[in-house]
């Protein structure tokens, strides 16, 4: 009987004791789990990729691209600027109930072990928004525990930190849509060419649907199997009540517009001058991909945006979307040898070759100002020396060896000065020109100048022949604008780590004075003369509101306009990458794009005249006899020459020697003031007032 009563006692003591040791062990799985989560809140999320991946900033700080060897395309959007049917889309289709979980779908994981253990194996998961953002942040898509359980800890920190929009945001600017494209505003106008704030029902359901599969569902490639999702998410949303049963009947229905495949990603902002970038810092720079990829660096560049915004402008309309054909446009400050503007080619996503710097093209006749400044400055020439354009066998290397160059549709103009032959581009007087002065004396200025590229010195430099890229076209020219001087070529100003210290900043500017002032400022008079009325540059001369100076350049493989202005340097470019022939409207492409760019580029800039140096002198000749203008000639022209190499003689053709005679002008320093009526004042006037 007493052992029977002292049963209940001790059952009761050892369920107390069990409801204690449980109630111990909840607080403490509670107590673990607050400093677990409390720990998770304090610890630092790692770095999102844009946080870690160098930047490139242009000539106002403003960052223009992030470096990455994924080749990732990005332009991250606020959540206001994304259409809310496409964020209703997503939603319904990967997390309908992602305002309501807290990272974790419990419902939904519960059901997809049901279907993996039915399946045998794991077919089906139940990932909510954030837990994708997590494994897209941070982790590969390895299916690991290990993996799921990093994943869990980063869902966790990600719902702690940040709100419900913004972890929307963040992978709406994360996914990946296929094709290169991450982020919803880089897939909306890759694939439909808007807006993500512009996407339409269907075309947000199409969208909504890829990220399930980027390949499999591609409209590109499967448009069966997009076409299916597309209904599928359109369903569910008419289920949910958030569109009407008619409403998504009408999207399935919609003929949906495309942009090609492949056709030019406008979301880049300079993807070849952000390669060329990169290339530099780290080929001469000496800074390692891995720290450009994830050091955090700021790279300081000299790329103006509104400039390049131009010449990706004037390359987009002056080229054929359809067609093969290729160019490339290179923009230079004289003043300071730096790069302002750069396309590589027509198309970046289809073809990554940087065309502005292909040393593998030949120049043809724009090569010719640098053989003319050769002359000039050995004052062996003047403007109006004299050549005979006909049919000519030239001899050289003593008489072993001939050339016969011919002229563009067998046209030869008979005596003509260098005025004359430079805006014909008569390739009969350049050949006399280079046999005159020598052409190892025109390489060795090319190469003064800022040609590295190998050149031959044969008869045929003088038309170009010896290939060179667009920038050192550039570059050269660049010489000739800031009156002689070379500056040095220059793309990145600044390059700082991640606390701003500084790794690197361009040496202070030094010019090389490559020739004198005055024998580039009679160059550069002559080469005005391109854009005016004979001249190969006249078609576009109505374009340009400003003092121009410029050389067209046409071969049988390429097309070329190189030309400055005080403040720009350009080189543009057009050809084929396999070697073809271009047609004869290939090669005029260059010309326009040249002329629209420099307008464009420089519409806030007031016009300017070249500055007039010291050593130059304008005289007015008789254009017939080259001699100084008599009273008596009925025509004459002001010509500009270096000091000392003017005409002495007068002209004696119309009856009268005007060589005591005021009026004939004489010699005068074209610095001097210049008369209400001076043609060279009505000149200058009328690049001001046009």
């Amino acid at each position: 009987m007493p052992r029977d009563s002292a049963n209940p006692p001790v059952r009761k003591r050892r369920l107390r004791l069990m409801l204690r040791l449980l109630a111990a062990m909840t607080v403490l799985l509670l107590l673990a789990a607050g400093t677990l989560l409390g720990y998770l809140y304090q610890k630092e999320l790692p770095p999102i990729g844009d946080d870690i991946r160098s930047k490139m900033l242009d000539s106002r700080g403003n960052v223009l691209a992030t470096f990455s060897t994924d080749g990732r395309s990005r332009d991250p959007v606020e959540l206001s600027q994304i259409s809310p049917l496409l964020i209703q889309a997503t939603l319904a289709v990967e997390d309908r109930k992602f305002y309501d979980h807290a990272g974790f779908d419990l419902l939904g994981m519960g059901r997809a072990v049901l279907v993996n253990l039915e399946e045998g194996n794991r077919t089906q998961g139940a990932s909510t928004l954030t837990q994708q953002l997590a494994r897209n942040l941070y982790l590969s898509h390895e299916k690991t525990w290990t993996r799921k359980a990093k994943e869990a800890v980063y869902t966790l920190q990600l719902e702690m930190k940040y709100t419900k929009d913004e972890i929307l945001n963040m992978y709406l600017n994360e996914i990946y849509y296929g094709h290169g494209a991450y982020g919803i505003e880089a897939a909306s106008r890759m694939y439909f060419g808007k807006a993500a704030a512009d996407l339409d029902l269907a075309e947000s359901a199409m969208l909504a649907g890829i990220p399930k599969g980027p390949t499999l569902y591609s409209p590109y490639n499967h448009m069966d199997n997009a076409k299916k999702r597309q209904g599928l998410i359109l369903s569910v949303m008419a289920d949910l009540g958030e569109i009407t049963q008619s409403a998504a009947k009408k999207a399935a229905q919609e003929n949906l517009k495309f942009k090609p495949q492949g056709e030019k990603d406008t979301i880049v902002t300079a993807p070849y001058f952000r390669d060329y970038i990169r290339n530099l810092a780290i080929d001469s720079l000496h800074i390692s991909s891995d720290e450009l990829d994830q050091g955090g660096l700021k790279v300081y560049t000299t790329l103006d945006p509104d400039m390049q915004q131009a010449a990706e402008t004037a390359v987009e309309q002056g080229m054929d979307s359809s067609s093969e054909l290729e160019t490339a446009l290179v923009s230079i400050d004289p003043r300071t040898g730096y790069i302002k503007a750069m396309v590589g080619g027509t198309n970046y996503r289809t073809n990554q070759f940087n065309h502005a710097l292909a040393t593998t093209r030949q120049p043809g006749s724009s090569f010719k100002p640098i053989m003319y400044l050769t002359a000039l400055s050995s004052k062996a020439m003047t403007g109006l020396s004299v050549f005979n354009s006909e049919p000519t066998l030239f001899h050289y290397d003593n008489n072993r060896k001939t050339y016969q160059p011919k002229n563009f549709g067998d046209k030869y103009l008979g005596e003509i000065n260098m005025r004359q032959a430079i805006a014909a581009s008569d390739n009969i007087y350049a050949v006399n020109t280079i046999m005159k002065v020598g052409a190892e004396k025109v390489a060795a200025m090319a190469a003064k100048m800022g040609i590295d590229s190998p050149l031959q010195s044969v008869p045929s430099l003088a038309l170009g022949t010896s290939p060179v890229s667009p920038l050192e076209m550039a570059a050269a020219f660049a010489v000739i604008g800031d009156g002689g001087v070379k500056m040095p070529t220059t793309a990145i100003l600044k390059i700082t780590d991640a606390k701003d210290n500084i790794l690197y900043e361009a040496p202070q500017l030094h010019g090389e004075t490559v020739v004198e002032p005055a024998a580039a400022y009679v160059l550069t008079r002559l080469m005005e003369g391109v854009f005016e009325s004979g001249g190969t540059g006249n078609r576009v001369a109505s374009i340009i509101k400003r003092p121009v100076a410029g050389k067209t350049g046409t071969t049988d493989t390429d097309g070329w306009m190189v030309g400055f202005t005080p403040e720009l340097s350009t080189a543009v470019w057009v050809g084929y990458d396999k070697g073809r022939d271009i047609a004869t409207t290939d090669g005029r492409r260059a010309a326009p794009i040249f002329a629209q760019f420099t307008e464009k580029a420089l519409e806030s800039i007031p016009p300017k005249i070249f500055p007039i140096p010291d050593g130059v002198v304008s005289v007015y000749i008789n254009p017939q006899s080259g001699k100084l203008a008599s009273a008596a000639c009925p025509t004459k022209e002001l010509e500009t020459f270096i000091s000392g190499t003017e005409p002495t003689e007068y002209c004696d053709q119309h009856g009268e020697d005007g060589s005591s005679d005021p009026a004939a002008e004489g010699s005068q320093d074209i610095t001097a003031p210049l008369k209400e009526d001076h043609s060279l004042w009505n000149d200058i006037k009328r690049w001001w007032m046009n």
